[in-house]
């Protein structure tokens, strides 16, 4: 799935991964392949990305919120 991580100030994410882990506001929550489309609002946290090569990276946040739509995931974060 293709991700984009965006900030007031800047793009600071964007490029494939399998797995997004998120901060969600009622708990964590994971996010896969081929995803059912959905909105949601997330807290402060760390967003966790498995990307394709299977290397890990993390992003801390203050909050914000999330959709996934035909397999691509767009965050906007604080």
């Amino acid at each position: 799935m293709n991700i984009e991580i965006v900030t007031p100030d800047t793009v600071i994410f964007e490029g494939e991964a399998s797995l997004v882990q998120l901060p969600g506001i009622d708990g964590s929550f994971e996010i896969l392949n081929n995803h059912a489309p959905l909105i949601s609002v997330l807290k402060a946290g760390t967003i966790k990305i498995i990307l394709a090569d299977k290397n890990t990276k993390t992003f801390d946040i203050k909050g914000g919120v999330v959709e996934i739509n035909h397999n691509k995931l767009m965050i906007l974060a604080e």
